[in-house]
Parts: structure tokens; C-alpha cells; sequence
């Protein structure tokens, strides 16, 4: 005899790299605090790691949270009770999207939450490169005391600020620079638009005009077809012998061999890489003999605040899906549109469990 009826749990699985092989977070906060205040969502630990998702592996959730592993249309292969697949982050180059779409699968990411503690660390590379902090600490340990007098620094005052892509974190980088005394930032951005440049005080250029008149050459545009290898011989050829080149993107937009030519002739005066075209680097990286750049292990504005807000904003949209609303940072918004996605949503959102 039928005696009650329960909604069912919306289950959401975290790819098991944000967990030590314990089973234990990485990360003191992934804003799973937000499932903790909706009773109808559980979560749980994937239960292995693969650099792409597997079929299996989605078996039993509503939507996945993905840190590093690719989603591919292998992965949604046997989707049918998956909604949602959250990136914990902006970039989103090894989601297949297209395949998200066919699937009946929502993809989203978490603009803003990444602006503030990536444009801090671009500041503080420009800071380091400038002023060869690298090499400083290093005649120090080293015993090199006499030999400061050959590493010169030089001031951000007066310099050029140069963004290629004006999103959220090359804005907030601008917001964070102004305290510098810096000439008028130049940006180029195919979809910026007038109004947004004299907001944020910027002057709207070509790409060779960042390139060939920046001292600092920043990259904050998204990996695509169009941007892989865009930063090559002839684009690094443009810049000043004492510019620097700053990427905290993805690592395919760089040509890294023509990027090593630059640095070892000194033809750009250094550059600082967050992210590489081969990841993870599980070796020294060959250019990692010169002093005229900084490495970081695609995690260069990682602190604490940063995946608490990225974890809340992942989470937060993940509770929304549930309760029929949409996400922000949605990435295939015309999923929306799919009769077959439409159904999809109804029965895992207002489905009934029922219970003897």
C-alpha cells in the first residue's frame, strides 16, 4: 500500500580531483556549504580519476562538477539522467559543447567569480618581472650579492597596459592598475563595444597595435579555433625588445617554440606562464633555464577566496537547475530550446520517488 510520496534527490558528482586519495578535499572550501542549505541535493565524490569522464561514471548523478577532466561526447554517451555539467572555473576548452547540446545536457561555467584573484596575480607578475624578483632571491640564496647591480628594474609608472580579450579579468586587472600611474590601457576585444571602452578607460585597438605598443601583452581570451597558436613568430616579432608577454588564458594560444626563440634572443624583454599547451607538465619545462620567465602550475590566482567563490557560484547554479531555474554562465544556452532537454529538466526536477 502506497504510504507516501518523496521527491527524489538531485545528486551531483565532484570529479575525484578535488579530493586526496583519502577521499578526503584538497580545498578547505568548495562552497558545498550552498548544497548543505537545500535538502534535496546529495553530492558525492566520483569514484576514481580520469583525464576524460567516463560513461560509467555518470550513471547515478543529475549533474557533475568538473575541476580538470575533459567531458567529451564518449563521456554523454549514456547521459539520460544527466542535466548538468558545471565547470569549476571560466575556462571551458575540454568541454565538448556541442556534444553537451546534443545530449540534452545544460554546460556551464562561473564568470566573475575567477575576475578579482586572476587580475591580482597578473599585477603581481608585472610587478615580478619588472623588478627581476626571481633572479634577486636567487643571488641571494646563491651568494651572488655583486651582481644585483646588472638587474636594473624598471616602474609600471608610465608604462602600457595591452589586453587581448576585455572580459571580466582583464576589466578588473584595468580596475586594479590604475594606482600605478600607467598611460591609457589599450585593448583589443572584437566584441567590445564603445561605451564599455570609455567606462573602464580604455582605448579600443587592432591586435598588431597591442602587440607592437604595449610594454605589457596580457592574454585574456578563450581557446578556439580562431585564437589556437595566434600568438606566434610574427605576432611576438611585433613586440618592444622590453615588453612582456603575461598568460593566464589557456596554453594554446601561445606557440611555445616560437615563445622560447623570443625569450632566448632576447628579442621580448620576458613573460610569466600560468598555463601551457601540454598540461600537466610532469618534467621541467625545456625553457625552464632562463631567467627571463615565470612558471606557475596553471594556478597562479588559486587562494582560498577564489574556490570558495567559484565553489558557491558552481554549486549555487547546480541548487538552481534543480528548483527549474537557469544558471548563470550557461554556455549552450540553445539547450534550452530542445523540446527533448525540456522534458529532461521536467521529469528529474518534479519527478516523484514513490515510496512503500
Amino acid at each position: 500500500m502506497l504510504n507516501k510520496v518523496a521527491r527524489p534527490h538531485f545528486k551531483v558528482g565532484l570529479t575525484a580531483d578535488f579530493f586526496d586519495p583519502e577521499g578526503k578535499p584538497k580545498f578547505p572550501d568548495l562552497g558545498l556549504s550552498v548544497f548543505d542549505k537545500s535538502p534535496g541535493i546529495m553530492h558525492s565524490r566520483m569514484d576514481r580519476f580520469q583525464p576524460q569522464i567516463g560513461a560509467d561514471q555518470l550513471s547515478s548523478y543529475q549533474g557533475v562538477v568538473v575541476l580538470t577532466p575533459s567531458v567529451t561526447a564518449d563521456t554523454l554517451s549514456a547521459a539520460e539522467n544527466l542535466l548538468a555539467v558545471g565547470r569549476f572555473g571560466v575556462g571551458y576548452d575540454g568541454i565538448d559543447v556541442s556534444a553537451c547540446t546534443a545530449a540534452d545536457v545544460v554546460a556551464f561555467i562561473t564568470p566573475g567569480a575567477v575576475d578579482h584573484s586572476v587580475a591580482e596575480a597578473t599585477v603581481a607578475w608585472m610587478l615580478a618581472l619588472t623588478h627581476h624578483l626571481r633572479v634577486k632571491d636567487h643571488l641571494v640564496r646563491t651568494g651572488r650579492w655583486d651582481e644585483r647591480v646588472k638587474y636594473m628594474g624598471t616602474e609600471l609608472r608610465r608604462k602600457t597596459f595591452g589586453a587581448i580579450g576585455f572580459g571580466g579579468i582583464a576589466r578588473a586587472t584595468v580596475k586594479l592598475l590604475k594606482c600605478f600611474n600607467m598611460q591609457r590601457p589599450l585593448v583589443y576585444d572584437p566584441f567590445l563595444d564603445g561605451a564599455t571602452a570609455d567606462r573602464y578607460g580604455v582605448q579600443m585597438v587592432g591586435r598588431d597595435d597591442v602587440l607592437s605598443k604595449a610594454d605589457f601583452v596580457s592574454l585574456h581570451c578563450p581557446l578556439t579555433a580562431q585564437t589556437r597558436g595566434s600568438i606566434g613568430r610574427n605576432e611576438l616579432g611585433m613586440m618592444k625588445p622590453t615588453a612582456y608577454l603575461i598568460n593566464t588564458a589557456r596554453g594554446g594560444i601561445v606557440d611555445e617554440d616560437a615563445l622560447g626563440e623570443a625569450l632566448e634572443q632576447r628579442t621580448i624583454a620576458g613573460a610569466a606562464l600560468d598555463c601551457f599547451s601540454t598540461e600537466p607538465l610532469e618534467r621541467p619545462h625545456p625553457l625552464s633555464h632562463l631567467d627571463n620567465v615565470l612558471f606557475a602550475p596553471h594556478s597562479i590566482a588559486w587562494t582560498h577566496e577564489l574556490f570558495q567563490e567559484i565553489g558557491n557560484a558552481v554549486c549555487q547554479g547546480m541548487v538552481d537547475l534543480s528548483n527549474g531555474k537557469r544558471p548563470q554562465g550557461v554556455i549552450n544556452p540553445e539547450v534550452f530550446d530542445r523540446s527533448s532537454f525540456q522534458d529532461k529538466w521536467n521529469r528529474l526536477r518534479s519527478g516523484k520517488e514513490l515510496c512503500f
